[in-house]
């Protein structure tokens, strides 16, 4: 993400207070000065909740309680670590601000921002009796697939021959678009199993599903959209790219047959980010009056649906649902990623686009936003050799029966507790009894295990017709030798 982008609050958000972090001192005389990728080697999660603001606090809270930045070092301002992490300056402001507020950092004028003196806080004695919680050992992380099994032999000699054939122009600076042999295999495998109208040269290939959001964002920005819609449920880091492109995100209401598209001649955006597929995290697909009513709504204002296709493959007890795009090519931004199917690490994605939209969309990506040739030609290798699809039928039986495993599991040890949003995808949405989410998730991390509520991702502003208590259970991130006693920590923590 660039530095210096237009950041933009909602209405009548209370201003934060002004530190020192906000007069853009100089760093470089002081030698205890912390620079990102210098003093401070910093790994910021923009995916996990709270979105960057959140990923950059808790980064600079490890580095200080591991020792990384002693108490009064001087941290480089909001301006300098904006640039060198490739975020929005007002991200990293409020990200001081808070831990100032906190007892981390102290802020005065003409000293900067530095690392109090005591910032570790001393943990309270434990009550006599009580044990401590033990470390997160089992993850039921949303989103995440099982990276123990990457086809890691049929990857590397997809790479070996990708390598071999490759001409040397490939080897050089390349079309910004993604290397043609890609596009090309996205543009078969996309129309045959997802149903997706495309050729390659309404093709982008990114660095994953966030850049491709990013620079969608910055696009539609430029050429006078003011509000993307999104979605009530959904993840706020979503949220906070479109913010971070200088776009409003209202929420569209929510209610028995998913995400109220009719709302939109309300709200008036300029675009929608929809998950018609295979919503997430609640797991139904949209319903067909309210994908039609989506089209619509695009086709007479002018308006652009944004599709996020995350885990289409994924299907166990229903037909596929084809992918929305495919109702109007020229009103609809097709987003997909390997993340899910293959792993996050590759970073790769791939948006299709309206025609007109390709040239608007190479002049905000441009060559510095590319991806490794060498990735590219190994992936369409991948798909053309027919690796891919053999990965994902082993994939697709491996997580089906795990999802048969957890509704087995919750009909005879947690019978209160329903899962649905099953029929297809990576994940399972367990509705808890009213007032027990978070008292579950308290005792799912005294069994070692890490798991998420449906609040974390219930947007502050969501519209919804009931409030839930329930979890958003990853059943796909374990690893085989892990997944039986994610398993059992997990029923021994429901109620």
């Amino acid at each position: 993400m660039g530095a210096g982008m237009d950041t933009r609050t909602g209405a009548g958000r209370a201003r934060r207070p002004r530190t020192a972090a906000d007069d853009g001192e100089r760093t470089g005389d002081d030698p205890t000065t912390a620079r990102a990728g210098l003093g401070i080697d910093l790994h910021v999660d923009p995916a996990g909740p709270g979105g960057l603001r959140k990923g950059l606090m808790n980064a600079l809270r490890e580095a200080v309680r591991g020792g990384r930045l002693p108490p009064g070092t001087r941290l480089p301002s909001s301006r300098t670590l904006a640039v060198d992490l490739g975020i929005a300056r007002n991200t990293v402001a409020d990200a001081y601000a808070d831990l100032v507020a906190e007892g981390w950092l102290t802020s005065r004028q003409g000293s900067g921002t530095r690392v109090a003196e005591r910032a570790v806080p001393l943990p309270e004695p434990p009550a006599r009796g009580r044990r401590e919680p033990g470390a997160p050992v089992y993850s039921l992380r949303p989103g995440t697939p099982d990276l123990s099994a990457f086809p890691r032999a049929e990857w590397l000699k997809a790479a070996r021959r990708a390598l071999t054939d490759a001409p040397d122009e490939a080897l050089g600076y390349d079309d910004p678009r993604g290397r043609r042999e890609l596009r090309q295999a996205l543009a078969e495998y996309l129309a045959r199993a997802r149903g997706v109208r495309a050729d390659p040269e309404r093709i982008v290939v990114c660095s994953g599903f966030a850049q491709g959001l990013l620079v969608l964002g910055r696009t539609l920005r430029r050429l006078g959209v003011r509000d993307v819609a999104v979605e009530s449920y959904g993840l706020d880091f979503h949220r906070g790219l479109l913010r971070d492109s200088g776009l409003g995100a209202p929420a569209l209401p929510w209610g028995a047959r998913g995400s109220d598209t009719e709302a939109l001649e309300l709200l008036a955006p300029g675009a929608v980010l929809l998950t018609p597929g295979h919503q997430f995290p609640m797991g139904v697909p949209l319903h067909p009056e309210r994908r039609s009513a989506a089209v619509d709504w695009a086709r007479r204002t002018g308006g652009l649906i944004v599709e996020d296709d995350y885990d289409g493959e994924f299907r166990y007890d229903r037909q596929p649902v084809g992918a929305l795009q495919d109702l109007d090519p020229e009103r609809v931004v097709y987003l997909g990623t390997a993340s899910k199917s293959l792993a996050p690490g590759l970073r790769l994605g791939w948006m299709v686009l309206p025609r007109r939209l390709v040239p608007e969309i190479m002049r905000d990506k441009g060559p510095g936003w590319g991806c490794g040739a060498l990735d590219q030609l190994t992936l369409a290798e991948f798909i053309t050799s027919g690796a891919y699809d053999r990965h994902i039928r082993l994939m697709r039986t491996r997580y089906r029966r795990r999802r048969d495993q957890l509704v087995a599991a919750l009909a005879e040890r947690a019978p209160q507790v329903r899962a649905t949003g099953i029929a297809a995808g990576l994940h399972a949405v367990l509705e808890l009894p009213s007032g027990t989410e978070q008292s579950v998730i308290r005792a799912a991390n005294w069994q070692g295990l890490s798991v998420h509520g449906l609040a974390e991702f219930t947007r502050p502003d969501a519209i919804l017709t009931e409030r839930r208590d329930a979890l958003v259970v990853g059943y796909a991130a374990p690893s085989e030798s892990a997944w039986p006693g994610t398993l059992d920590a997990l029923c021994r923590a429901l109620p």
